[in-house]
């Protein structure tokens, strides 16, 4: 299944060029990889408006699944989570449960994250880690099921 997908890079220094972004392209890479195609991406500071700003602009870009990197972890400044949170329709637990439980056998800091999916409009949202390898790995933990979830968020419902 072809799909279309939107990267966001959260950080506050790489958007204020401090460092290169690592965590997007390596996203990037990855999801080519499993034959979807980006179609959108964005670094933003770590900002709930910025972070919900973003994930609209790529949903009216026709993204059907959005990764997001960064800002997952325990600092007062990681806000992705509570930012997706006040935009979707539901959350998917599942997915951040597959991804700290399966994480738990690489780093035991695993514990201390934040990952998440959730459902902005017709859209998967997925919310990995900061570390560019820490987001691949947990994207290969569920990518199993994020091509059924796709078609069904996508589904245009039929009245009776």
């Amino acid at each position: 299944m072809q799909i279309q997908v939107g990267i966001i890079t959260i950080s506050d220094r790489a958007s204020k060029g401090l460092y290169d972004d690592l965590g997007g392209p390596a996203l990037k890479k990855a999801a080519e990889g499993y034959g979807w195609k980006v179609v959108a991406d964005a670094l933003v500071p770590d900002e709930k408006r910025d972070i919900q700003r973003a994930i609209r602009e790529h949903i009216a870009r026709g993204c059907a699944l959005v990764l997001t990197t960064g800002g997952t972890g325990v600092a007062l400044r990681d806000v992705t989570p509570e930012a997706v949170r006040e935009i979707a329709v539901r959350e998917l637990p599942g997915f951040g449960e597959v991804m700290r439980m399966e994480s738990m056998k690489i780093t035991k800091n695993a514990i201390l994250s934040r990952n998440l999916a959730a459902v902005v409009d017709h859209t998967l949202i997925l919310c990995l880690p900061g570390k560019p390898s820490g987001a691949v790995e947990c994207l290969s933990f569920v990518v199993g099921a994020i091509p059924h979830c796709v078609e069904v968020l996508q589904e245009v419902p039929t009245s009776c």
